[in-house]
């Protein structure tokens, strides 16, 4: 884009997508930031622009933050967009926008069930952010509800595993599906970035991440989950921490049989997010009942000293966390909790795979330090893989052992995302 002139320039792969997305469904994949989130989105409002027919228009993603995030924030945020962002009325989580004057249902779908918010739906015109994310249930229910003459989806996605439903499905049978249209783009293809950021944003991701957000390549997860974890780049002494703007969270990961763990997450000054410190609770003999186990952590949360002394000079309680983040399947540890006092917990946001995409992307761009004193994080990071039978079909999922911190502080991470993402761009 030229600033100077204040008018939108296209690079000819976003010019010949909005000219052809004349398909029933319509894919733009390829490298982060490589513009294909914004000429999918002009597109889709161009659509609606001209749409005189009956049926509800949709907009879905992982959720209402993530829609937010990646639809209506690229219009308010550009200058050359002003003129569509006056035409836009939404307020961020509200189930319901008007775009162009006309109502557009907002709609999050994180889980398999959440096909059933669609379910008997006629769907004009649908917008997909971040196909991969959303459950293969939903998508299918989506595709079936396309059924108006001239009812169209766009959506978009960055690469995945080459066994993901998406591209095996779909985007593998291209040859087949006549009324699909599929759309690659690289960081090259985005006029708006400087050759200075698109290096930057190179030097950001490494191994699995790398190939698929930068190189744009459907390639499978193998090997260590944070293959770009290093002790040197991410450990920080616990003594060193910075000042701290805000403790958002403990991130607690229960277990009955296994260890419970919680991970205390704040946003620093210099807008980093640190995992401050950590507690596991300690078996004498046999399996904690949740009083003991809630005993135990309110004694490490309550009369522990989590960040330096000099922290407290101008806050005494500046490791009071805004939440505690469960385990979404901790029900009678969450009501023991309560019982005992607490009054800030929440149920965590369990989708893996993003919250893993989430940790790795934060690791890479060395936004996320970890103090010495997660003894336990320390152990569990470079241990951390991926399960190879869990790849053959197309899921990334890491192998369930040794992992109950990073779950902790993934736990806390995703659910708190709305609250520090801004302060980390």
């Amino acid at each position: 884009m030229d600033d100077q002139k204040n008018t939108l320039v296209w690079s000819p792969k976003q010019a010949y997508a909005i000219a052809n997305c004349n398909g029933r469904a319509n894919i733009w994949q390829g490298a982060v930031r490589s513009g294909k989130t914004f000429s999918s989105i002009l597109a889709y409002c161009m659509k609606i622009a001209t749409w005189d027919g009956p049926g509800v228009h949709v907009i879905t993603g992982r959720n209402k933050d993530s829609i937010f995030r990646n639809f209506f924030t690229p219009i308010i945020s550009t200058p050359e967009l002003a003129w569509l962002a006056k035409a836009i009325n939404y307020r961020q989580g509200a189930p319901t926008a008007k775009i162009l004057g006309k109502p557009v249902s907002i709609v999050g779908a994180n889980d398999q069930s959440a096909e059933t918010k669609i379910r008997g739906a006629t769907v004009a015109l649908a917008y997909a952010d971040e196909v991969t994310v959303l459950p293969d249930s939903f998508f299918r229910m989506l595709l079936s509800r396309l059924s108006l003459d001239g009812s169209q989806l766009l959506g978009t996605t960055n690469p995945d595993s080459p066994y993901h439903w998406l591209k095996t499905d779909y985007l593998d049978r291209l040859d087949e599906l006549h009324d699909w249209r599929n759309f690659n783009s690289t960081l090259d293809d985005n006029p708006a970035l400087s050759e200075e950021y698109k290096e930057s944003l190179k030097a950001e991701y490494t191994g699995l991440w790398y190939k698929r957000f930068i190189l744009g390549q459907w390639v499978a997860a193998e090997g260590a989950v944070y293959d770009m974890w290093n002790p040197t780049e991410h450990v920080i002494p616990w003594e060193n921490i910075p000042p701290i703007r805000q403790t958002l969270a403990v991130g607690m990961d229960y277990g009955t049989t296994n260890p419970t763990d919680a991970v205390m997450l704040a946003l620093g000054v210099d807008d980093r997010l640190y995992a401050v410190d950590e507690w596991r609770a300690t078996k004498t003999q046999g399996n904690l009942t949740d009083a003991q186990t809630s005993e135990q952590f309110r004694n490490w949360l309550y009369q522990t000293r989590h960040l330096p002394d000099r922290h407290y000079n101008r806050d005494k309680y500046a490791d009071r966390p805004r939440h505690i983040i469960v385990d979404p399947a901790a029900g009678s540890f969450k009501v023991q909790l309560y019982e005992d006092g607490l009054r800030n917990i929440r149920n965590a946001d369990n989708n893996v795979a993003y919250g893993i995409k989430l940790v790795g992307s934060l690791l890479s761009e060395g936004k996320l330090k970890i103090s010495n004193r997660c003894k336990w994080l320390l152990k569990e990071f470079p241990s951390y893989v991926w399960d190879p039978k869990a790849t053959e079909q197309g899921q990334d999922k890491p192998i369930k052992a040794n992992d109950h911190a990073l779950d902790a502080l993934r736990y806390a991470l995703v659910t708190t995302e709305t609250l520090w993402r801004r302060a980390t761009k």
